[in-house]
């Protein structure tokens, strides 16, 4: 029997070994200390049966790459962890960051979904949208070119950087849309619209009295709560508290 031989515990092989047809075993392990080594010419194929001899999962290691078939792949830490699980709905990243090092970044050609995404200490974050297709970011130091969509369907949208968060729209239209309120503050600064036209089309207009010299100008006029709207300009000021748009 050469290398073989029959013990208490079972079978034991000294040295390599060849089988030219199934081997048939409930455990295969190595001598205490040593690794086990399975090696062929083509490729090694794990499969694991029901009791109708149906493949339920299969791990194929050959020379192009290793496949792993089955409902779901998970791969877990010492302490059961779950690092990375994949199934035909979706793919979980379970490790407390997920880096990628590729000098090309990360291309997503559909939407992606995140409560965070954060840049590593003094770099910049950077997202750049090539297709038509939406970035959904929380965070961020710079967003510029072509297609980006910022939106978060059922929670608020933050935005934080230390140096300050710069918008660019190079080569088209900037639009910013809500269904309340839209607020531009600054604690410390100033707030500057820097264009050749600013236009408020939709401010209210005061109501006034036919007697008088009037013009086809109107005045812009605040109200103490910072409230805005328009009245139609005389030969001297006619900004008065009007409490039907004031209040």
């Amino acid at each position: 029997m050469g290398n073989l031989r029959i013990t208490e515990k079972g079978l034991k092989l000294e040295g390599d070994s060849e089988f030219l047809k199934p081997l048939y075993a409930k455990e295969i392990r190595s001598r205490p200390g040593n690794p086990l080594y399975f090696q062929s010419a083509r490729n090694v194929t794990v499969n694991i049966l029901n009791e109708k001899t149906k493949v339920l999962t299969r791990l194929v290691t050959g020379p192009q790459a290793v496949e792993a078939h089955s409902q779901k792949f998970e791969v877990k830490s010492l302490s059961g962890k779950l690092l990375f699980s994949a199934d035909d709905n979706e793919v979980v990243v379970g490790a407390e960051r997920l880096r990628v090092l590729g000098a090309e970044g990360t291309v997503f050609p559909k939407s992606i979904e995140t409560p965070s995404v954060r840049a590593d200490p003094f770099k910049e974050l950077s997202a750049l949208s090539r297709l038509k297709g939406q970035v959904i970011i929380t965070g961020g130091t710079r967003l510029s070119k072509l297609h980006v969509i910022l939106e978060s369907p059922t929670r608020s949208l933050v935005m934080e950087a230390p140096k300050g968060i710069e918008i660019n729209a190079e080569a088209g239209n900037m639009e910013a849309t809500c269904r309340t309120e839209l607020r531009l503050e600054s604690k410390d600064g100033e707030i500057t619209l820097n264009a050749a036209n600013i236009k408020l089309p939709r401010l209210p207009l005061a109501s006034h009295s036919s007697t008088g010299s009037r013009q086809k100008i109107y005045e812009l006029c605040v109200c103490s709560n910072g409230r805005l709207f328009l009245s139609q300009a005389g030969a001297s000021s006619t900004c008065q508290i009007n409490t039907s748009i004031c209040s």
